[in-house]
């Protein structure tokens, strides 16, 4: 398969294919005239990858647990990077609901009666 097949296959661009192979997590071979060629099982790597990619994984991270993935295999090295990342999602999260929070208590101080305005004093700490 060409660059452009599989890009039409899996909804990710030619330029994001090109990303994946400089980053070693593509490895397609090239013709004699220099076209890269994938196999039909790339567009299955692709979309693991995008996967991995929507779960907030790094491509580094991505590249330490594809040879996992190929060998059908699991490693503690490959299960402490998934604990990390997830750790690192759980973090986010929880940063994520504080700014909610926040935002939430000045909605509802704007919507007041009593306030016609509303000061914003800055982040909360924390």
């Amino acid at each position: 398969m060409r660059i452009g097949d599989v890009a039409r296959a899996t909804g990710v661009s030619v330029r994001a294919l090109r990303y994946y192979e400089e980053q070693q997590l593509l490895a397609p071979v090239r013709s004699v005239s220099g076209q890269r060629l994938f196999a039909p099982s790339a567009v299955e790597r692709v979309q693991l990858i995008q996967t991995l990619f929507a779960a907030g994984l790094s491509s580094r991270s991505i590249h330490g647990l594809l040879p996992c993935v190929d060998a059908k295999a699991n490693t503690p090295e490959s299960r402490a990077i998934l604990r990390d990342e997830r750790q690192r999602i759980d973090e986010q999260i929880a940063r994520l609901e504080a700014a909610r929070d926040r935002l939430d208590a000045v909605i509802a101080e704007s919507e007041s009666p009593t306030n016609g305005c509303v000061v914003f004093a800055g982040p909360a700490a924390g």
